[in-house]
């Protein structure tokens, strides 16, 4: 495994082979990070789409269950923003798995990053036909597949162009979610559940507390809530001074979403007037009772041009990933010649298009499952990530230049014991897919990549990244 713990050599390219893979650019600072990666959280969007799912399973519970996951992810946004500093790659999750860990454990993370990045950007453009309704009907599936091909052709754009594009989009999300909170906290409910112990409508009108078994069971979807603060780590390569500018941009970006999300469902929650509605999860509904017509549907629109954003978002972060897997060889040479092409614009265009178009196909599959499955898959990844951690101090990485978290390994150790657990309580049905889609990835490593170690799978760190 020593082999892993430095940044490794280049790799003589084989007849046939490319001999240097092309570079991303350094365009953007923290603010642009900022922007980018707090779009891709999508807090909008995520509290428009996949909230109400929340609510639909462990009602008054939701917020509670979104609170208990952010303060999870804080400790991985701790490992996140140590590991991204030490190995600011575009690869991501893999880079700094595989650097830290084996080529093996980097392989087996690059799974459960491309589960979640082909899988969540189809989950959230599925939500925009609801919030399309008061001026264009249109077919979910049809308006899901719209949203990412529109996506793909942004993301296909220079970076620095599509961190304004997002900007403005997420000022809209912002201004959304700030009329929601405004209009549920001045029509509480007196008689709403308390945030604290939940309770759930359940058919003919009865309610049921909701158990702390529940709770947990609905952590993999609340950590997937604010899962995008990772985003800082795939956009490393393109970030100016990424030794600072990561770990700033991790932070803030968790700070910030958990804020933007959390606050209008506790709002929602309070100010729903019974549990039916509140498990129904018809937010635009809500906001409709709670003013007017014209201020629904102002609030619909803002919606569906978040989705739209985080699926630009998504479809660039997630292009990054299949940029930085075909630079580090991981597929047969036409294949990684293709994803590690750049376009006129700098973006990797090939690997753009491999993310967006099987994302507009994937809308036409059933969402639910794609959403249990996605949150076991960001379980699993966080808990890889965590065990990178506590390896993040050895040989000469202990002094290389890189933020360090607070409570070192207590932080990583905890996190893991407690992502261990959550993974008990998730569904089985999702857990086997999950683990299916793994086992055939794992055998993959085994016949193809494994025997290739030499000229496949080369986990490599940008050049002006390599001697910092």
């Amino acid at each position: 495994m020593t082999d892993t713990l430095r940044p490794p050599l280049p790799v003589a390219p084989t007849a046939g082979e490319t001999a240097a893979p092309q570079q991303l650019k350094r365009s953007i600072g923290v603010v642009g990070g900022t922007l980018l990666t707090l779009s891709c959280v999508t807090p909008a969007s995520t509290l428009f789409v996949i909230v109400p799912q929340l609510l639909s399973t462990i009602g008054s519970a939701t917020a509670l269950a979104i609170a208990i996951g952010s303060v999870l992810c804080i400790a991985v946004a701790f490992c996140y923003s140590e590991l991204g500093t030490l190995i600011p790659s575009a690869g991501g999750e893999y880079a700094m798995v595989g650097t830290l860990a084996g080529r093996l454990a980097g392989w087996l993370v690059f799974v459960q990053s491309l589960i979640v990045v082909m899988i969540v950007p189809s989950v959230i453009a599925l939500g925009t036909a609801d919030y399309l309704a008061p001026v264009l009907h249109v077919d979910k599936p049809i308006a899901g597949a719209a949203v990412m091909l529109a996506a793909t052709l942004a993301g296909l754009l220079d970076l620095r162009a599509n961190a304004w594009i997002t900007g403005i989009f997420l000022v809209l999300e912002v201004v959304a979610a700030g009329v929601v909170s405004v209009l549920g906290f001045s029509h509480t409910n007196p008689d709403h559940p308390s945030l604290l112990h939940g309770v759930v409508a359940g058919d003919g009108g009865a309610t049921s507390t909701v158990g702390i078994g529940a709770i947990i069971g609905a952590l993999g979807i609340a950590l997937f809530v604010t899962q995008g603060f990772s985003t800082a780590v795939y956009l490393s390569e393109e970030l100016e001074n990424p030794r600072r500018t990561v770990s700033r941009t991790v932070l803030w970006t968790l700070g910030l979403s958990t804020a933007i999300i959390l606050i209008p469902v506790a709002a929602i929650t309070v100010g729903a007037p019974d549990l039916q509605t509140l498990a129904s999860g018809d937010i635009s509904g809500m906001v409709t009772a709670w003013s007017n017509s014209a201020v629904g549907t102002f609030i619909s629109l803002c919606i569906a041009l978040a989705i739209i954003n985080a699926g630009i978002v998504m479809v660039i972060q997630n292009s990054r990933v299949l940029f930085a897997s075909a630079r580090d060889k991981a597929w047969p040479e036409p294949v990684n010649k293709a994803f590690g092409t750049l376009g006129r614009f700098g973006s990797p265009w090939i690997a753009t298009l491999a993310v967006g178009l099987p994302g507009a196909a994937l809308c036409f599959v059933k969402g639910q499952l794609l959403s249990n499955i996605t949150g076991v898959a960001v379980t699993a990844m966080y808990l890889l990530v965590a065990v990178a951690a506590l390896l993040s101090r050895r040989a000469h990485h202990k002094h290389a230049a890189a933020w360090r978290m607070p409570l070192w390994p207590a932080v990583p150790v905890v996190l893991i014991a407690v992502l261990v657990y959550v993974m008990t309580q998730l569904d089985t049905e999702p857990l086997l897919w999950t683990g299916g889609i793994t086992a055939a990835a794992t055998l993959y490593w085994l016949f193809y990549l494994r025997p290739r170690q030499d000229t496949r799978w080369v986990i490599s760190l940008p050049e002006d990244q390599q001697q910092a």
